[in-house]
This record gives C-alpha cells, structure tokens and sequence, in this order.
C-alpha cells in the first residue's frame, strides 16, 4: 500500500507537465489551428439567408463570391477572387445596343470565372448520394458520414442558380426586394418561381427537390460555364460591392438536390447547417451548442497572401509575401455565452484572439490623458497587442413608424420622438457600458463612408447644440417641452393620467443586459416616460421585429460595402420589413416620400458634389423625423496573443481567416508558463494520502495483530 502512495505522488507531480485546465482534447493547442470563441448560435449558414455578422465570420470562410476585399489596402478597394479580373460594364441603350454611361437604359457586368476552382469534397458530388434510401438517411449524423463524397470545378452556372435561389420567397433572402429592382426579370422570376414552388409544395408534403435549372432569369445568364453576365436597370455604381457579399456565392444545384432529400431535413442536414463551398476552409463539425470546426479544403486554389499594402500598414505584415494560402490547417470555434470565462481562458492562452468586455476594459486598456487607448503593463508582458479603430458600424434605437403611439410623420409625433432622442444620453451609456468606445451618432452614416460629417457640421440640430464649437445634448428642459407640445405634458398621458408608457423589445438577460435596461428605464423616467421592458431571446426578436411587432427596439448595422446607400437604404420606405413581408432591412419601417425620392436618385449616383448635397438632404430629413435614436458608432479593439501574425483590421472584408499566421509552439510553451499549478499544494495533498495510507496500514496491521492474540 504504501509503494502505491508512492506511485500517486509521482502520478501527481508529473501531470505538472501539462496544464490540468487545458479545456480541448490532448494536443490541440499544439497544432496549426486558430482557437476562437463564439457567444451565439447562428442561426443561419445558407448564403442566400444569412445577414448577420456572427454568421458571415463563418461562412465567409468557406464561400467564395466573384469579388473581395484587397486585405492590406486603404482606402477599401475591391478586387477579384474567383474571377480573372474585374467584371467589365457595358452600358446600352433601351434596344439593347451599346451607348455612353449618361444615356445607358441598361448595365450588363460580364464576368470572367477562373478555371481552376474546385468545391470542397462533399457527398452532393456522387450521384448516388442524392437518391439515398430513408433508412440510410436516419443513420446520418453529418453528410460526411457517407463514404462516397466528390468535388467537381466551379462553373458561372453555380452563381445563376444561386441568384435563382434568391428568388424563391420560401427561401426569405433579406436582399431579394432591394435587387429585384435592379436585376432585370429577377421581380418577374420571383413571382413566378414562388407560385410554382407553392404549388409543388402542396402536393410534396414530404419534401424533394424544386429544381431551378429550367426557370431563367431575363438578366442573367451564363453563356459558357465561365463567363456570367448580369444586366441591370439603368447605372447603379454600387452593384459591385455586392458582388463581394454572400449572397453571390456560388450554389451548385447538386448541393440544393442532395440536402433537399426527404429525412434531410429532419437530421438537421441541411444547406443553412453544412454549408458547400469553393473557399479556403470547409465546415466539417458542426454543434452549435458546444463547438464548431472548420478544415482546410484540400482543392482550395492557387491563392496567395498580398504582396501590397497601403503606406500605412506597417511594413511586417508583408513577410508572408506570395505564401500560398490558407496559413493554418482550421479553425475551432468553441461556445462562450458569458464574456468572463472567455476572457479568462484567453488570458490562459487558450483563446488566440478576444475583444474586451467592459468588466476586463481596466485589466487590460489604460487610457492616456488625451484619450488614446493603449495596452496595460500586464498585457504588455505577455506579448498581447491590440487593433483597433471607428468601426462603419451603427448602433441605434429604432421606433416603429408603424406603430399608433411613437409612429407618424406629422408633427405631434415627431416631438414625442424628438423629446425622446434627446432623454436617451448617448454619452453616458458609452462611457457607463463601453468605456469609452464610442463615437455618439449625429447621423445614420458613420465616419469613414462618403456623405459623413464630424461636428460641428454635420450636428444633429434636434438633439444637440453648440456650446463652445462641441456639440453638447439639449437639456432636459427642451425635452419636456416638446414632449408637453406633443399632448404629454410631465409625460403623462392624458387618457390615462398615468406616465405614458413606451415598450421597449430587448434581448437577453444576463447582469450586464439588467445593468443597461435599469440605465435606460432611468432615462425614460428623467422626462417622466415609464418604459416597459419585454425581453426575449434573439432569434424571437428577430421574428418580432420581420412581423413589425413592438414600439421600441435596438438594433445595429455593420456596413457591407463602404457607401451610403447602405446604410441609407436601412430608411428607404420600399424596404419596410412589414411592406415586404419580413425581409426588408428597415426596421423601423420608415417611409417618407421625399427621403424615397432623393434614395433613388442617389444610389445611381458616382460620388461627387451633386450626390453629397442629396446626401446632406436625406441626413436632414431623418435627423428631423426622428426614426432612430441615433445612438454611436462603435470603436473596435481586438486583442491578439504574439502567436498570432498578419491580423490587421479589415472593416469590410469577412474572408480574412486565410491570412492569419500562428506559431502553435509559442502558444504551448506561452500555456503551459502560464497555467502552473501550486506546487505546495500538490506536495501537501500527496504528502497528506502518504501519512493517511501509512496511518491506516498501521492501524490494520495492530487489529490483525490483536485478533491473533485471541
């Protein structure tokens, strides 16, 4: 007994080796892989679908649109990625004929695909696999748990029916309204389409594959698999920032008929849960509930990392000149829902990235007296750096203008509006919840995109004034008064004789989110409003806000593409979630005739004088309107261990995963330095079983003794 004491305490003193707290399986963190975090499920993977941040960070990995993002240039600047070079335009008259851009009827963008573009393998590939039998398919736990899987090249058919797919109502592509005004025959199609599958759903209860292939699409067409062309209504300059998004990646219809299968569904084997791509890395674990992983997709092609940059980028970003790319063999997503852990297990080394939450803002940023951010000592020592900047990102409070009470253009309820914007201290909530990292909005285009202006110029005159050349909040006093012209005089309603009550649809509920709502009641009370906080998860408020349900919400915009249109077009009238079924982008479900008119006008428009001067127009109407209350536009800060190398920030491109570098050695000596266990205390537990092992060997031993006396 006593040499198993012994062996124990060996046991124990040679587990110091490795961290005991290391939360992945045995030598993960030794290989080339990017460790990351992620706090939400998405909800969506399917590329027509998908709109939301936390889901474009993973499938952007994996899909492949026409155009990117040059990584390492500023301004943004686009550039090809499946295609040999930039989409040519060719302007024509009403008939068809070429003509000048200043009388062009129509925009046709001829794109020109690479051939050497292979799909991830995947089981879609082999014909057998889509005609499985149901009893194969209930076996399935991934689609990779069949044998058989195949690949084959892209063809510029695969971005046809993809632009098909778009098309299907069913399918609830949030951008399908905004470019069925653009893409010729696309309206006509989606109307059609959507009767047909209607029909063919009824009488397929059980499911099966709608083919696209027969239906076409007046302005577009793929004349040989690598040439696409897409013709346009009239100019519309911006359309080739949305050949860099998602929404135009390529879906082969081998794809769309092997996951359309009967019981594919049922095994969540579908395309918005294992998506198929051209791209860099493939989804190859997918439990949203617990860890996602991607791998590198061995027929990526030939791509390599940039060779220029921007003057401003420093120069060591560039020593990975032409290394053929993706750099890390994956990627593995774990689920962090409460920021605390997360930010824990990166201080561990365990996380290869972390932004900072406002509870580690003071351990890990110090601001100077001028109000620059920088590093504390503790994260200078372990190696950390951080990136960041004003982020083409806004942040706002949303009325619903369609609502009785807070909606309305005339001027009763623009003062209730107003009075409100004015209550809502935009400065406070950033330096109480965001330390400071924040810009408060004066308008629904952040720095950075065309048609913005810093105050003192670009000051929302409703909300703020000048005092001093700096833009300052209206007092309270103003507030009360416009809310007493507006029929609510101390904020009571004069149907009631009770505080007017405004609802307010908010997501989560963890201690910070209580912090945030106590802070916003508290504003509302300042002008004597009650605000009725109704909290639900995010994918419920998400169905509240497609169905125009509520008064009162929060929302946010990251930028797709550096223009104002879109951010604008976040208030044009035609995009009211409620007028387009849900799939609209305008929340708030605004609709102002001249705000509409000016929209239209403008999105045609190349930047210039004449374009500004709408802009500055548009900007006037909402700020007086009040749709939003302009809330801020975010300040980044990512935070990167010294393994990781070539991070940069990169506002508008998603696809950044491939350039990213990491030294998996570091990492392991950095984790292993800084997660030692307390050696005292495992030579005090050890010595402690030792002295009772040996305490009851010797007690064992007398009681045998005594009974053989007997």
């Amino acid at each position: 007994m006593l040499r198993a004491a012994v062996l124990l305490l060996a046991l124990l003193l040679s587990a110091c080796q490795a961290p005991w707290n290391d939360p992945y399986p045995a030598g993960t963190t030794g290989k080339n892989l990017l460790l990351r975090a992620f706090s939400a499920p998405p909800k969506h993977l399917d590329p027509v679908v998908s709109y939301s941040s936390n889901e474009w960070g993973i499938i952007s990995q994996i899909y492949e649109p026409p155009l990117q993002y040059a990584y390492l240039k500023r301004p943004y600047a686009l550039e090809p990625l499946t295609l040999t070079r930039m989409p040519k335009v060719r302007w024509l008259d009403a008939a068809g004929r070429p003509t000048t851009r200043e009388r062009a009827v129509f925009s046709e963008y001829v794109l020109h695909l690479r051939d050497d573009i292979r799909y991830q393998p995947h089981p879609a590939f082999v014909a057998g696999n889509r005609h499985l039998p149901p009893e194969k398919i209930a076996t399935l736990a991934t689609p990779y748990d069949l044998p058989q899987q195949g690949s084959r090249s892209l063809k510029a058919q695969d971005y046809v029916y993809a632009i098909k797919r778009m098309g299907v109502r069913a399918y609830q592509s949030p951008v399908l309204d905004v470019l069925a005004e653009r893409i010729i025959g696309l309206k006509d199609y989606s109307r059609k389409v959507t009767q047909d599958y209607e029909k063919w759903k009824a009488s397929h209860a059980d499911g099966g594959f709608f083919d696209l292939r027969p239906y076409t699409i007046d302005g577009v067409r793929a004349p040989d698999d690598h040439t696409l062309i897409i013709r346009l209504k009239g100019r519309y300059p911006q359309f080739l920032y949305w050949l860099s998004m998602n929404f135009f990646a390529p879906v082969p219809w081998e794809v769309d008929a092997f996951y359309s299968q009967p019981g594919m569904k049922e095994k969540n084997l579908t395309l918005d849960q294992w998506p198929v791509g051209t791209g860099p890395y493939m989804l190859v674990e997918n439990n949203p509930n617990f860890r996602m992983r991607l791998a590198r997709n061995p027929n990526y092609h030939w791509d390599t990392y940039p060779c220029e940059a921007s003057a401003d980028v420093p120069r060591t970003l560039l020593a990975d000149c032409g290394r053929p790319m993706p750099l890390t063999d994956g990627v593995l997503y774990t689920l962090e829902k409460e920021s605390v852990p997360y930010w824990n297990k990166f201080l561990q080394g365990y996380y290869d990235a972390s932004g900072v939450s406002s509870d580690a803002f003071d351990q890990a940023v110090q601001l100077s007296s001028t109000g620059d951010i920088g590093l504390t000592p503790a994260m200078k020592e372990r190696g950390i750096r951080f990136l960041g900047g004003v982020q083409p990102t806004i942040m706002y409070f949303g009325f619903n203008m369609l609502d009785p009470l807070v909606g309305g253009l005339d001027e009763r309820h623009r003062k209730l509006r107003q009075a409100i914007s004015i209550a809502v201290d935009m400065e406070e909530y950033i330096a109480l919840f965001l330390n400071g990292r924040g810009v408060a909005a004066q308008g629904p285009i952040p720095p950075g995109i065309f048609g913005y202006r810093p105050p003192p110029e670009g000051i929302d005159p409703y909300v703020y004034e000048l005092r001093d050349g700096q833009p300052r909040r209206k007092p309270l006093t103003v507030a009360k008064r416009l809310l007493a012209e507006a029929g609510y005089p101390g904020g009571i309603d004069p149907k009631t004789g009770r505080p007017l009550k405004i609802h307010f649809e908010a997501v989560g509920g963890s201690p910070d989110d209580k912090a945030r709502l106590d802070w916003l009641r508290k504003q509302f009370a300042r002008i004597g409003l009650e605000l009725v906080i109704r909290a639900t998860d995010y994918n419920r408020f998400q169905d509240k806000m497609r169905q125009g349900k509520g008064q009162l919400f929060m929302w946010g915009w990251n930028a797709d593409y550096p223009d104002p249109e879109n951010f604008l077009f976040l208030l044009y009238g035609k995009n009211g979630v409620v007028a387009t079924g849900g799939n609209g982008v305008n929340y708030a479900n605004y609709r102002n005739p001249e705000f509409d008119l000016l929209f239209e006008r403008m999105q045609r428009m190349e930047n210039g004088p004449r374009r500004l001067q709408i802009i500055r127009r548009m900007v006037a109407l909402v700020q007086r309107d009040a749709p939003w209350i302009f809330g801020f536009y975010p300040r980044s800060l990512a935070l990167y261990h010294r393994w990781v190398h070539n991070a940069w920030p990169n506002m508008m491109a998603n696809n950044t995963t491939k350039y990213l570098r990491v030294t998996p050695q570091l990492r392991v000596e950095s984790e292993r330095a800084w997660n030692r266990p307390v050696r005292w205390a495992l030579w005090l537990a050890a010595a402690l079983v030792v002295l009772a092992l040996v305490g009851a060997v010797r007690v064992y031993r007398r009681r045998q003794q005594e009974r053989g006396r007997c």
